[in-house]
C-alpha cells in the first residue's frame, strides 16, 4: 500500500559530504561568475564572502534542525513545528518550485555548452537531460550518489585548476576595484548566492542517511566550510587572470580564462568539466524536489500518491515522475540569470522562516534534544539565527522589483493553496 515502505537508509559522512559538495558547485559557480563579475568587478571575490554569510548562518539554523527531525520533507517539518501547516505549505512549496524551475533552466544551461561541441537544438538535448537524470534517481539512492560523487570530483578539478591557474597572476589586479561601488558588490552578492544553493538540499537525504542527527549537521557544516573556501579563492584566480572585464558577462568564463592562459584546447577542457557541472546540478535539484513532494505527501499537505515506493528500488517514483514533467514543462521559462533571482527570492524567503523556526523552537520547545546546537546564544535567544534572518531581509530587498512582483504572487498562490490543503486535511480527519 502507498506509504508503508521506507526509504533505505545506506549513506554515511564522507557520501554525505561529497553529494552535499555536488549540490553546492555546478551551474551557479560555472555560469554566473561572469555576470557577478560585471556588477561587483575585481571585488567578486567580496561578494563570494558576503553571500557565504547568509549560507553560513542558515546552514547551522538546518544543522540544528535537522538532528531535531531528521525527515525528509525538511523545511515543511521544521516550518509546520514552529509556524503551522500554511507557512510551512508555502515554504514547501517555494522550495519544490525552485528545485524544479531550477533543474529545467540548468538543463538549458547543458544543452547549450553541448551545442559548442556538437550543434544539436537545446531544448530536445535539454528535455533529453531531464529525462535521463530522473531515470537515474528512480534506480536508487545508491546509483544517484555514484553519479554526484563522480561528477563532483570533475568539478572540483576544474576548481581547483582555475586556482592553480590562477597562482602565478595573484597580486596583478586592484582587488576593490569595482564599477559602481559597494552598490554593485552587494548585488552581485545576491546574484552570485545561487552558486551557494545546495547546501540545505543535504537535510532532505535525513531518512537516507545512517545516525542522521549527528551526520547530517557533521557532514553539512564539512561541505559548506570547503565550498566557501574554493569560491573565494576561485574568484582572486578569475579576476587575476583576465580581470573583471574579461570575464564580465561571459556564458563561459572559467573557459574563457582557461584559454587565454593555456590555449584554445583548454577551451574544451572546460566545456567538458561544464557539462559534468550542470548535469549534477540538475540531478541533485530533481532529487531534491522529489524527497520534498514525497515527505509533503506523507506528512498529508500533498496527495498521498506521491508517497509511493518502488519495491524494487526504494525510491519514491511517483514524486520523481511528477518533478521531471513539471522540470520538462518549465523548459521555456527564462534565462539562467533570470531563474536565479526568482530561485534567489524563494531561498531568501525560506531561509529568513529557517532561522526564525530556531528561534522559535528555542522558546516554545526548549528541552527538545538538540544533537548538534547553534552556540553564542543570550537566554534562550541564539544570536547567529538572528543574523541569519536580518541578512536574508537585507539580501531580499537587494533583487529587481520585478521579481519580487513575481515571487510575491508565488507566495500569494501558495497561501491559498496550503489553506485549502489543510481544510481538507481536517475534514478528512488528518489535523496534523
Amino acid at each position: 500500500m502507498i506509504g508503508e515502505a521506507k526509504l533505505k537508509r545506506t549513506l554515511r559522512t564522507p557520501e554525505v559530504v561529497l553529494s552535499g559538495i555536488g549540490a553546492i558547485l555546478g551551474a551557479g559557480i560555472y555560469a554566473l561568475i561572469g555576470e557577478a563579475a560585471a556588477m561587483a568587478g575585481n571585488a567578486l571575490w567580496l561578494a563570494f564572502i558576503l553571500s557565504a554569510a547568509i549560507a553560513g548562518f542558515t546552514g547551522l539554523s538546518y544543522a540544528e534542525l535537522s538532528s531535531m527531525f531528521p525527515m525528509a520533507s525538511a523545511e515543511h517539518e521544521y516550518t509546520s513545528r514552529s509556524f503551522g501547516d500554511v507557512l510551512a505549505f508555502v515554504v514547501g512549496t517555494m522550495v519544490i518550485l525552485s528545485g524544479i524551475i531550477g533543474a529545467a533552466t540548468v538543463a538549458l544551461g547543458f544543452a547549450g555548452y553541448f551545442r559548442g561541441l556538437i550543434d544539436m537544438p537545446i531544448v530536445p538535448v535539454a528535455a533529453l537531460v531531464l529525462v535521463l537524470v530522473s531515470t537515474i534517481i528512480f534506480t536508487g539512492i545508491k546509483q544517484s550518489v555514484a553519479f554526484v560523487i563522480t561528477s563532483t570530483l570533475v568539478e572540483v578539478s576544474g576548481l581547483l585548476a582555475i586556482i592553480a591557474i590562477g597562482i602565478p597572476y595573484m597580486g596583478s589586479v586592484d582587488y576593490f576595484e569595482t564599477p559602481v561601488g559597494i552598490e554593485g558588490v552587494f548585488q552581485a552578492a545576491a546574484l552570485i548566492f545561487f552558486a551557494y544553493q545546495g547546501f540545505e538540499e543535504i537535510v532532505k537525504l535525513s531518512e537516507e542517511t545512517v545516525n542522521p542527527e549527528s551526520t547530517i549537521p557533521g557532514s553539512l557544516i564539512i561541505a559548506l566550510g570547503v565550498i566557501i573556501l574554493l569560491y573565494v579563492l576561485v574568484a582572486l584566480a578569475a579576476v587575476s587572470v583576465a580581470g573583471w572585464q574579461g570575464i564580465a558577462g561571459s556564458p563561459a568564463p572559467f573557459a574563457v580564462i582557461a584559454e587565454r592562459a593555456l590555449g584554445s584546447e583548454a577551451f574544451l577542457v572546460f566545456t567538458v568539466i561544464a557539462l559534468f557541472a550542470t548535469a549534477n546540478t540538475v540531478l541533485l535539484m530533481l532529487l531534491a524536489s522529489s524527497r520534498i513532494i514525497y515527505g509533503m505527501a506523507r506528512d498529508h499537505a500533498l496527495p498521498r500518491v506521491f508517497c509511493y515506493i518502488h519495491p524494487a528500488t526504494k525510491a519514491p517514483a511517483v514524486a520523481i515522475i511528477a518533478a521531471m514533467l513539471c522540470s520538462l514543462l518549465s523548459l521555456s521559462l527564462g534565462s539562467i540569470s533570470d531563474v536565479a533571482m526568482v530561485t534567489n527570492f524563494t531561498l531568501y524567503i525560506t531561509f529568513t522562516v529557517i532561522n526564525a523556526a530556531v528561534i522559535q523552537l528555542r522558546f516554545r520547545i526548549p528541552d527538545q534534544p538538540r544533537p548538534f546546537r547553534i552556540p553564542l546564544s543570550i537566554g534562550r535567544l541564539p544570536l547567529l539565527p538572528c543574523f541569519g534572518v536580518l541578512t536574508s531581509v537585507l539580501f531580499l530587498f537587494q533583487l529587481d522589483r520585478r521579481v519580487l512582483i513575481i515571487g510575491g504572487t508565488i507566495i500569494g498562490i501558495a497561501c491559498l493553496a496550503g489553506e485549502v490543503f489543510r481544510r481538507r486535511r481536517i475534514s478528512a480527519g488528518n489535523p496534523e
